[in-house]
């Protein structure tokens, strides 16, 4: 889960396994996988070290591997 910040200046926690985009347009724009849009003040750099940061705590960052990949 992680902190960001509305428009508005409200805050609330998104699951970040939810994501499916982040766009600058300029607002930082978060496109879910149910394809609602967020708009958000975090920059997408935020955005995105958010997200590496959450994988990191869970233990699923760099554990991605091919379909088929059974070399681990």
């Amino acid at each position: 889960m992680m902190k960001l910040t509305r428009l508005n200046g409200n805050s609330f926690t998104l699951n970040a396994s939810m994501i499916e985009q982040v766009q600058s347009l300029p607002d930082t724009t978060i496109t879910l996988t149910s394809g609602k849009k967020l708009l958000v003040k975090d920059s997408e750099a935020d955005v995105s070290d958010l997200v590496t940061d959450y994988y990191k705590q869970i233990g699923l960052n760099g554990k991605f591997y091919k379909a088929g990949d059974v070399s681990e």
